[in-house]
């Protein structure tokens, strides 16, 4: 009843509002005698009129803008994937979107689409905002930079860095001997052309390097610290040579552009000692979530606008403002982390792809009409990679870094990626930098960031030394060995648990690995907390175990092959791996092993319509598990947690032959953890097979009263509710599975081996 008279309320008043309404228009009419109202054209259909007035909507200027900024972050995301799926940073194929939506492919094939979503009048709108993210991403990479690790790396790192930024620099200005007069727009002076195209040579790309070195592993290697700190003091030294650059292109001379660079050391000074200490205090006070208040974010925010304004009003660029604001922030880790969170997903995922197309829009490779220019492009080409590479190469080794490590670092400071662009950009707003250069300079950047990952393969397969593998391996086999991999710590405990079953009175002849791998992007200053915050549960637990423990951390573009290549390579014995109880929540293997849940499941539905969960037919793992099972080329254990403790009662059920390796596990764990094993013969296998009934028959002479036999073919509850857990050949779990066992619900924690 109460709803009908809600109802029969809001029709009333609805209602008698209408028709007030209605009577008020109608005395408003009457009201238009006299006033010269022009009439509605009755020539033009209603129809028609809807047309015009939807065409009006489609170029205003803010329809425009989103249709616009869709577009970009559509394709720019489809880019990044396919550049991630081949091993190259996600910036190369978003740099390479915007050259694609630019005139260089879409303006020149698709016209009419290009001038309807890119009509010149529109591009001031999409120039600004990109200018916005481009100064939040160089807040975010000025807070990359760790100043305490530059303290206590700087030697070998400094002088690496300069040495890749003078000796490339030094070649920059020599070429633009040789190209002033073809290229450098009218009325430029060489001087500052011949500075902006030295920089050009002498950037590192400290972002998408860091990237790199964190995605190949190299994060926790003395490599990987050195490389990492020579390119942040790049970063430090390039920028800082920006600003000069940028004060005596705008003055004219390096006279005149002697007070922009003194109001710039003024600016420097007051945020290093200034405003540093004061962000510092404010840090320490508000360095968790629950802290950082909107009024905490302002003050850091209104920090980063003042700073990027005074910067360009005194003349060295707002970026470079944007840049040291990030830098000057509390060193706090936490806090930083915090705070990027709130940052970097609007900047990167939204406003940068507008950059990238910007820039594209900029970039007429079509210009490049000639045999002789595209020579003069690969001049470019070669003068930068030679210039930033040999430099980086000839200071690590006069440092003592041997061959193969100075040539990895050569390469990784030939990077330029995004950090160019933005450079090649201001240069282009100055007016410094011709639209013919400025293209060629894109294709150096695209170029020299593209080569970065093969030039490193090439490296690790030249140096690969089958002296040093060959102990390794005859090692190895002394040992044996197990990786587990985990998604979260409570996850890698019950695994660790397992593992440590199988060797814990054999430790000094066996090896266990913990490995996690981080799908995305971590910063430099955020990977040993996220590591660390990770692995601390782990080695906890491993402690308490006494179980010695080695710990494996990646962050990984491609968790999948990254699991399958590390198992493949590293000469495991056993790979471990775990299931979720979710993915099996609401289908119909979950009622069967006990997972239910009062929720519908949409994705287990979705994948059961694709085909992707074919539950009695194929396997009951989701498709990454799948995946990695049918790749890996050791034996496999995929084990499904159901409150697992301990692995002093165990069943293994045979049903042929083939399952006689798992006889090997229930051998070590009954040597190492005095396990109870019950052998299962579902269907008389062991009888009829001496191969089997001598294995047994050998471990119960070693230990006996260990191992037991059990003949009928069907099992009671009670004794699976003895048991903690049950091993099982992946085989004979899929005849479990086709055959709709109704056992399976009373199961314990089961571990799934693929030999």
């Amino acid at each position: 009843m109460r709803r009908y008279k809600n109802t029969i309320f809001y029709i009333s008043v609805t209602s008698f509002a209408l028709a007030l309404m209605y009577w008020i228009i109608l005395l408003g009419a009457k009201l238009e005698q006299g006033r010269n109202i022009i009439p509605v054209n009755q020539e033009k259909s209603q129809w028609l009129e809807f047309v015009d007035s939807l065409v009006e909507n489609l170029q205003h200027p803010v329809a425009l803008l989103l249709a616009q900024i869709v577009s970009i972050i559509f394709v720019a995301r489809i880019f990044g994937w396919i550049c991630r799926k081949i091993g190259q940073p996600t910036v190369v194929g978003e740099m390479i979107a915007g050259i694609v939506l630019g005139p260089s492919l879409v303006g020149l094939y698709f016209p009419d689409l290009f001038n309807t979503l890119f009509p010149e009048n529109s591009l001031g709108n999409l120039e600004f905002l990109s200018l916005i993210g481009l100064i939040l991403y160089m807040f975010v990479v000025g807070m990359e930079l760790d100043f305490n690790v530059l303290k206590s790396k700087a030697q070998e790192a400094i002088i690496i860095s300069h040495a890749s930024i003078i000796i490339p620099f030094t070649l920059g200005v020599g070429l633009t001997y040789f190209i002033y007069d073809s290229f450098a727009p009218e009325g430029v002076q060489f001087f500052p052309f011949a500075l902006f195209i030295g920089i050009t040579m002498s950037i590192t790309a400290f972002p998408v390097l860091a990237r790199i070195v964190q995605e190949r592993n190299m994060h926790k290697t003395r490599l990987g610290t050195i490389v990492m700190t020579a390119a942040a003091a790049d970063d430090i030294t390039a920028w800082s040579l920006l600003a000069v650059v940028i004060a005596i292109a705008k003055a004219g001379s390096p006279v005149s552009a002697l007070y922009t660079v003194a109001l710039a050391v003024i600016y420097v000074f007051i945020m290093l000692k200034v405003v540093r200490p004061f962000l510092g205090r404010i840090g320490n006070l508000y360095k968790t979530k629950k802290s950082m208040t909107k009024s905490i974010v302002g003050i850091f925010f209104l920090t980063l606008i003042i700073s990027s304004y005074i910067t360009e009003v005194i003349g060295i660029h707002a970026l470079f403002g944007a840049f040291m604001a990030g830098a000057i922030m509390p060193n706090n880790m936490k806090f930083r982390e915090i705070f990027v969170e709130k940052v970097e997903d609007v900047a990167m995922l939204i406003l940068l792809p507008l950059f990238f197309v910007y820039t594209g829009l900029r970039t007429e490779i079509g210009l490049l009409n000639d045999v002789d220019l595209w020579k003069v492009t690969g001049i470019i080409i070669v003068v930068a990679v030679t210039g930033k590479f040999v430099g980086s190469f000839i200071a690590a080794k006069f440092v003592g870094q041997s061959w193969k490590n100075s040539l990895i670092i050569g390469t990784l400071m030939n990077t330029r990626g995004l950090v160019e662009l933005v450079v090649l950009n201001i240069g282009y707003d100055l007016g410094v930098l011709s639209p013919e250069i400025f293209a060629m300079l894109v294709i150096m950047a695209l170029a020299t960031t593209f080569m970065t990952g093969p030039i490193l393969n090439m490296i690790n397969w030249i140096f690969k030394s089958k002296e040093k593998e060959i102990p390794n391996e005859l090692n190895a086999k002394s040992k044996f060995k197990i990786l587990m991999t985990f998604g979260n710590p409570e996850n890698g405990k019950t695994l660790l648990r397992l593992a440590h079953h199988f060797i814990k009175k054999n430790q000094n002849n066996a090896q266990l690995t913990a490995m996690h791998l981080s799908h995305g992007e971590h910063h430099s200053f955020d990977t040993h907390e996220y590591e660390e915050e990770n692995f601390s549960p782990i080695i906890e637990e491993a402690e308490e175990l006494e179980q010695k423990l080695t710990t494996l951390f990646k962050v990984s573009s491609n968790i999948d092959s990254d699991i399958i290549e590390i198992a493949n390579k590293g000469d495991y014995d056993l790979l471990l791996i775990g299931i979720r109880q979710s993915i099996f929540e609401g289908s119909l293997l979950g009622k069967v092993l006990g997972f239910t849940t009062k929720f519908f499941n949409p994705e287990n539905l979705l994948n059961q319509i694709t085909g992707k969960e074919n539950l009695f037919e194929d396997s009951p793992f989701d498709v990454r598990t799948k995946s990695i099972i049918n790749r890996t080329k050791i034996p496999v254990g995929v084990f499904i947690n159901k409150g697992f403790e301990n692995s002093d009662n165990i069943l293994i059920p045979i049903f042929s032959k083939r399952d006689i390796f798992l006889i090997e596990y229930a051998k070590r764990l009954i040597n190492n953890n005095a396990s109870q094993i019950v052998v299962w013969d579902i269907q008389g296998s062991i009888k009829n097979e001496f191969e089997i009934k001598e294995h047994i028959r050998m471990i119960e002479m070693k230990m006996p009263n260990h191992i037991s036999i059990l003949n009928d073919k069907l099992v009671e509850k009670e004794l699976l509710k003895r048991q903690n857990l049950m091993i099982i050949s992946s085989d004979s779990w899929r005849n479990l599975i086709e055959t709709k066992s109704l056992w399976l619900s009373d199961i314990p924690s089961t571990l799934i081996i693929k030999e």
